[in-house]
């Protein structure tokens, strides 16, 4: 099994790409995703983040309102440390179970672990290939306003806030360029599928690549 750590910055394209990956027989674990799973009301995450922030961050259904709790950690870093020492852990076991599922069921499986702060987290030491992908900073603005129907100003101080996607590029093993149509991301895909079907017989039949 090859585990492959997808990731990307802001208005990337990356779910675009995850898809794509899909649709060639390639496993999705979207750590998002899982971190819904893991604050769903009752969960031991859940129960923690409302004694920790309050019953003010629920919705009338008992579920996290996330723009709410958002907007409390957003600008407070030691909030957002408490969050992701919550969180985090939670979702780690999540996708650990996750991957051991996949490997009994499929041991030459291609897992796309969609991690958006992979780097930021390093956790590209806990995965086997990290792939990124990329589109200009210039490009983020764009897409970003156009998408969120926001000013570049706003659309600006989001990419300040985070790790720049070029920075990134140091830790990638694989860059993906989705600057371009759709049709060019899907060729580049099919050529980075091949490259990937490649290592995962390798670490089988050789053991695995050095990195």
């Amino acid at each position: 099994m090859l585990n492959v750590g997808l990731t990307g910055s802001i208005a990337c394209g990356k779910s675009t790409v995850a898809r794509m990956f899909v649709g060639k027989g390639a496993f999705h674990i979207d750590f998002d995703r899982l971190a819904h799973q893991v604050e769903e009301p009752d969960q031991r995450a859940w129960t923690r983040i409302v004694d920790r922030f309050g019953t003010g961050i629920l919705n009338p259904d008992r579920t996290i309102n996330r723009a709410r709790l958002g907007a409390i950690v957003f600008e407070d870093r030691e909030k957002r440390a408490t969050l992701n020492g919550i969180v985090h852990p939670e979702v780690f076991t999540a996708w650990h179970r996750r991957l051991d599922e996949i490997r009994q069921s499929r041991p030459d499986a291609i897992v796309m672990s969609d991690v958006p702060l992979l780097i930021e987290t390093g956790m590209q030491s806990l995965v086997d290939v990290v792939v990124l992908v990329y589109v200009s900073p210039e490009e983020q603005i764009r897409r970003l306003m156009v998408r969120d129907s926001c000013s570049r100003r706003e659309a600006e101080a989001r990419l300040a806030s985070q790790m720049s996607v070029d920075e990134k590029k140091q830790y990638a093993h694989i860059v993906i360029d989705n600057q371009g149509t759709v049709e060019a991301t899907k060729k580049i895909v099919d050529r980075v599928w091949q490259v990937l079907l490649a290592r995962e017989k390798n670490s089988r039949t050789d053991g695995p690549e050095p990195r």
